[in-house]
């Protein structure tokens, strides 16, 4: 669904016609209006200004929120039991607005962004080593934003420590290259912002919900006391199944990390307050 007409039916047109090739049988509809979306399992918001080079996802957040509350109202009237899966930025800020629209409970209100910032964290380090990413372990937490904490304690090659395969000082550039690894895509295309990543990303948290697959995936999540973080939304790990959060799984980080992680959720308290004057 999308305001532009003509651009989903369009959308919708092609995928519809890729099934032949890639192989499935799919229904997709293209449309300009919310009737056709009710009654939805899973609702995934990616409504809103894209950033442009220079802008900050903060930036974005006075647009921002008129647009996802407004999708989020809509969303509660036709699709009450739904999950809903927040990609717009400022992204946790944003998972706030769509959780006070639709009164729905923590559960079914998820935002995407540890699966993308972790996708890009395993990929700068399976480069660094010249290794499959396949191999590559390792998840980000924290607010989606230049305070995410990419956790290096538990990231591994196949088993083995990162810190044991790469310099230290090597690590924090990469830890760095992967805080920004959203302005740096943002920086080449001139235009607009990521895509395929984040995209990918969302299918997979998609997929783990109506698979019921219970994966764990680093999700921003509405913690309630966990990390020490209490009414806000962070990116924590979560298990994925059929009814959404199905568990905040907490784990033990090391000191530095553990006060970065705080350093982030204090970062988005700060902008949800900002947000709040709005």
């Amino acid at each position: 669904m999308d305001i532009v007409e003509g651009m989903p039916q369009g959308k919708a047109l092609d995928l519809n016609q890729s099934g032949p090739v890639v192989g499935y049988e799919p229904n997709v509809v293209g449309t300009n209006g919310y009737e056709e979306t009710a009654g939805s399992d899973i609702v995934v918001i990616t409504s809103g200004f894209p950033r442009q080079p220079g802008m900050s996802r903060d930036d974005l957040l006075a647009k921002n929120k008129e647009i996802v509350g407004g999708v989020s109202g809509q969303v509660a009237d036709r699709s009450p039991n739904a999950i809903v899966i927040v990609v717009t930025n400022p992204l946790d800020a944003m998972c706030h607005v769509a959780s006070d629209v639709t009164a729905f409970p923590r559960q079914r209100v998820i935002g995407m962004a540890g699966v993308l910032d972790s996708a890009r964290f395993r990929t700068f380090l399976a480069w660094e080593l010249g290794v499959s990413a396949r191999d590559v372990t390792g998840f980000v937490l924290g607010g989606h934003g230049d305070t995410m904490v990419p956790v290096v304690s538990y990231s591994n090659v196949a088993g083995v420590p990162i810190t044991q395969k790469i310099a230290a000082d090597r690590l924090e550039e990469i830890v760095q290259r992967t805080r920004d690894g959203g302005a740096e895509v943002v920086k080449l295309l001139q235009k607009g912002s990521a895509f395929y990543a984040p995209a990918a990303a969302t299918a997979e948290m998609v997929d783990s919900i109506v698979l019921d697959q219970g994966r764990v995936l680093p999700c921003a999540a509405l913690c309630q006391g966990e990390f020490g973080i209490d009414g806000l939304f962070v990116g924590v790990p979560v298990k994925l199944g059929r009814n959404g959060i199905e568990e905040i799984i907490e784990i033990e980080l090391e000191q530095g990390e553990q006060e970065q992680l705080k350093k982030s959720a204090a970062a988005v308290e700060e902008l949800v307050s900002a947000m709040a004057d709005l």
